[in-house]
């Protein structure tokens, strides 16, 4: 089908590796050239000013279920003209006791326009379909949810 390579580069550039002092700041390089400078979540002791991996996944789900969103209401002939989505992801204690991202909330605010805009029926649908057939919230266990913008 296809693969997606990253590679992810750290190092301590001579700081003291106690827990509390070694960087956290690292790359993640893309197949296409693309890097993107990430780093732990604050409250892990990274970078404020960098992406980190929880917010990144947030990210991957939220813009695998507009993606996915975008090409099922382009084929049923609904024009979106924006979409913008103010995705939460909740890091809680799963089943087992331990930390995970344990559901993302998204939160979609769609524009149409044309002649045939949806119904909330269609929208329901759209969302629900979206949801079912995105690649990356078909790889993981956190639940998503589509919640009113």
């Amino acid at each position: 089908m296809s693969e997606h390579k990253a590679t992810i580069h750290w190092s301590r550039d001579g700081a003291d590796f106690g827990y509390k002092n070694y960087p956290r700041d690292h790359v993640w390089a893309f197949e296409r050239g693309m890097e993107v400078k990430a780093s732990a979540a604050p409250q892990y002791l990274g970078n404020p000013q960098l992406v980190d991996p929880e917010s990144a996944f947030v990210a991957a789900l939220s813009s695998c279920h507009m993606l996915t969103f975008l090409a099922l209401a382009s084929n049923k002939g609904f024009v979106v003209d924006d979409y913008a989505d103010n995705a939460v992801g909740h890091v809680e204690k799963n089943a087992n006791g331990k930390l995970a991202v344990t559901r993302v909330d998204l939160h979609p605010k769609i524009v149409f326009s044309g002649v045939k805009t949806p119904t909330q029926a269609d929208l329901d649908w759209l969302h629900d379909k979206a949801h079912r057939e995105c690649f990356i919230a078909n790889s993981v266990t956190t639940e998503v949810h589509v919640l009113p913008a």
